[in-house]
């Protein structure tokens, strides 16, 4: 297991299923007791949590959790969290299909159902970011219903996640396209011209075991997204100080990050077709 907190947002993965003691302890919107006072009689209330309850008897269990930091007090009891959930015919092999659930009770986001994936050699989850399983659910109506129903959706869309990525594995990517695609990579989350990267393509392209020091796609791909999204690579800021660069942990940036990773690797992919 393993929990973290920082300057981000706290968060606790584990290798089994998570319980709601656990679960409250770091996420406590899911649990939320009622909609955030700012919301209208038309916002359809449904915490998380009940959702969740409903996804468990379904097959679906719970191994991520997190939820946004927030200034205001009155909101952390509503605000934005995230859960990373798996069907009991996805946890297997060295890889696992993911549901990921977006919500909150403060009407900052609807139900969001995004198809995932983690790596069990290093904890490091993916969205898959194009139009393979994005189901988004407003608080109107039979909600626990109609996210049990998109979960379906997402766990039916894996086969096409799944050819998606056998595809990358076949595609061998030369040293200066393994190059141009980190740089790519590089300006998803350092697009400021006047403050450039604080390290290289070389180092976001670098391995950290040494099963993943391969040329195919999907390992390159694989590489840089950790590389990108969990920090730690030594670097230099714009007015030369040495740095070490941080994670990604807020809930919208990783999203965006890992969704637009997946879609420049899909149009590598198409390039090398």
């Amino acid at each position: 297991m393993r929990p973290r907190a920082g300057t981000g947002n706290p968060d606790l993965c584990a290798d089994h299923p998570l319980s709601d003691d656990q679960i409250r302890r770091v996420a406590p919107s899911i649990f939320a007791e009622g909609k955030h006072e700012s919301r209208s009689d038309r916002y359809a209330y449904i915490p998380t949590g009940a959702v969740l309850t409903a996804l468990r008897t379904e097959g679906f269990q719970l191994f991520m959790v997190c939820q946004t930091r927030v200034r205001d007090e009155g909101k952390r009891e509503h605000t934005k969290h995230m859960v990373r959930l798996r069907h009991a015919t996805q946890i297997n092999g060295a890889e696992a299909n993911e549901i990921i659930l977006l919500n909150s009770h403060d009407g900052t986001s609807s139900y969001q159902l995004l198809a995932g994936m983690l790596r069990f050699v290093c904890k490091n989850g993916l969205v898959c970011g194009d139009v393979v399983a994005d189901v988004r659910v407003p608080h109107k109506g039979d909600v626990s219903g109609q996210v049990i129903e998109g979960a379906y959706t997402v766990l039916d869309g894996f086969d096409l996640v799944r050819e998606r990525r056998e595809s990358m594995r076949a595609i061998t990517l030369q040293p200066r396209e393994a190059e141009v695609f980190a740089h790519a990579a590089l300006a998803l989350k350092y697009d400021d011209p006047v403050k450039p990267a604080p390290f290289t393509e070389t180092q976001l392209l670098a391995p950290r075991r040494l099963d993943d020091d391969r040329p195919d796609l999907w390992t390159t791909f694989n590489r840089v997204q950790e590389n990108l999204t969990r920090g730690g690579l030594d670097g230099l800021s714009a007015s030369g100080r040495r740095q070490s660069t941080r994670p990604i942990l807020g809930i919208d940036q990783n999203v965006k990050i890992n969704r637009a990773l997946w879609m420049l690797a899909r149009g590598m992919r198409q390039l090398k077709a």
